[in-house]
Protein backbone atom coordinates (compact mmCIF):
# COMPACT_ATOMS: atom_id res chain seq x y z
CA UNK A 1 0.00 0.00 0.00
CA UNK A 2 1.04 3.57 -0.63
CA UNK A 3 1.00 6.24 2.07
CA UNK A 4 -0.91 9.48 1.46
CA UNK A 5 -1.22 12.80 3.25
CA UNK A 6 -4.72 14.25 3.07
CA UNK A 7 -5.41 17.91 3.74
CA UNK A 8 -8.94 18.59 4.91
CA UNK A 9 -10.13 22.20 5.22
CA UNK A 10 -12.58 22.30 8.13
CA UNK A 11 -13.36 25.78 9.50
CA UNK A 12 -13.04 25.70 13.29
CA UNK A 13 -11.23 22.35 13.28
CA UNK A 14 -9.09 23.38 16.27
CA UNK A 15 -12.28 23.89 18.28
CA UNK A 16 -13.58 20.34 17.75
CA UNK A 17 -14.25 18.65 21.08
CA UNK A 18 -12.95 15.25 22.10
CA UNK A 19 -16.49 13.92 21.62
CA UNK A 20 -16.65 15.29 18.09
CA UNK A 21 -13.23 13.85 17.24
CA UNK A 22 -14.39 10.47 18.57
CA UNK A 23 -17.48 10.63 16.31
CA UNK A 24 -15.30 11.54 13.32
CA UNK A 25 -12.98 8.61 14.09
CA UNK A 26 -15.94 6.22 14.29
CA UNK A 27 -17.27 7.50 10.96
CA UNK A 28 -13.83 7.11 9.38
CA UNK A 29 -13.48 3.55 10.65
CA UNK A 30 -16.93 2.64 9.31
CA UNK A 31 -16.13 4.18 5.91
CA UNK A 32 -12.80 2.33 5.76
CA UNK A 33 -14.44 -1.00 6.63
CA UNK A 34 -17.07 -0.48 3.92
CA UNK A 35 -14.48 -0.12 1.14
CA UNK A 36 -13.79 -3.83 0.88
CA UNK A 37 -10.13 -3.24 0.01
CA UNK A 38 -6.98 -2.81 2.12
CA UNK A 39 -7.07 0.56 3.88
CA UNK A 40 -5.25 1.87 6.93
CA UNK A 41 -5.73 5.13 8.78
CA UNK A 42 -2.37 5.88 10.42
CA UNK A 43 -3.03 9.15 12.28
CA UNK A 44 -4.45 12.67 11.98
CA UNK A 45 -3.33 16.10 13.13
CA UNK A 46 -5.61 19.07 13.84
CA UNK A 47 -4.00 22.45 13.13
CA UNK A 48 -5.91 25.69 12.73
CA UNK A 49 -8.76 25.23 10.27
CA UNK A 50 -7.30 22.05 8.80
CA UNK A 51 -6.95 18.38 9.57
CA UNK A 52 -3.97 16.56 8.11
CA UNK A 53 -4.42 12.80 7.85
CA UNK A 54 -2.00 10.03 7.03
CA UNK A 55 -3.70 7.06 5.40
CA UNK A 56 -2.51 4.01 3.46
CA UNK A 57 -4.27 2.62 0.41
CA UNK A 58 -3.47 1.26 -3.02
CA UNK A 59 -4.33 4.48 -4.83
CA UNK A 60 -5.66 8.03 -4.59
CA UNK A 61 -9.10 6.97 -5.85
CA UNK A 62 -9.54 4.77 -2.78
CA UNK A 63 -8.53 7.65 -0.50
CA UNK A 64 -11.10 9.90 -2.18
CA UNK A 65 -13.80 7.21 -1.99
CA UNK A 66 -13.17 6.89 1.76
CA UNK A 67 -13.60 10.66 2.09
CA UNK A 68 -16.83 10.56 0.07
CA UNK A 69 -18.30 7.73 2.13
CA UNK A 70 -17.31 9.44 5.37
CA UNK A 71 -18.55 12.86 4.30
CA UNK A 72 -15.09 14.35 4.78
CA UNK A 73 -13.44 16.97 2.58
CA UNK A 74 -10.26 15.89 0.81
CA UNK A 75 -8.95 19.19 -0.49
CA UNK A 76 -5.54 17.76 -1.31
CA UNK A 77 -4.39 14.14 -1.51
CA UNK A 78 -0.65 13.68 -1.95
CA UNK A 79 1.30 10.44 -2.18
CA UNK A 80 4.28 10.32 0.16
CA UNK A 81 7.50 10.01 -1.84
CA UNK A 82 9.82 9.34 1.14
CA UNK A 83 9.89 9.38 4.92
CA UNK A 84 12.80 10.50 7.10
CA UNK A 85 13.51 11.79 10.56
CA UNK A 86 16.10 11.77 13.34
CA UNK A 87 16.37 7.97 13.08
CA UNK A 88 17.65 8.25 9.50
CA UNK A 89 20.62 10.50 10.43
CA UNK A 90 22.83 7.52 11.16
Amino acid sequence: MKRFIIEREIPGASDLTEEQLTEIAQTSNTAAASLGVPYNWVTSYVAGDKVYCVHEADDEATIREHARRGGFPANAVTAVAAEFGPHTAG
